[in-house]
């Protein structure tokens, strides 16, 4: 798996902790989108795309299946969203 392509949108919320949206193109053909990037106590990280179950619990549509996947798309996002900021700085 390649990761081919990393949007970042960020969101303009002053008092939020999600500080932007990304989508990550694979292999040039397949696409996930709304990863977010959120600002933790540690730094920014990234939480998976997920939906809301009827008992109140938030569920994953998306996921890598393994901690070296999971890694890659980690530092490509983080990567392109310290690029992006450092532009709009």
């Amino acid at each position: 798996m390649n990761i081919t392509d990393v949007r970042i949108r960020f969101v303009k919320k002053d008092d939020s902790k999600l500080k932007a949206v990304a989508s990550v193109t694979l292999d040039d053909c397949f696409v996930v989108h709304d990863i977010k990037v959120i600002e933790g106590a540690d730094g920014p990280f990234i939480a998976m795309p997920s939906r809301k179950t009827n008992d109140g619990e938030f569920k994953d549509i998306a996921h890598p299946l393994n901690s070296e996947t999971r890694e890659a798309l980690r530092g490509a996002i983080l990567a392109a969203y310290e690029q992006e900021q450092a532009k709009a700085d």
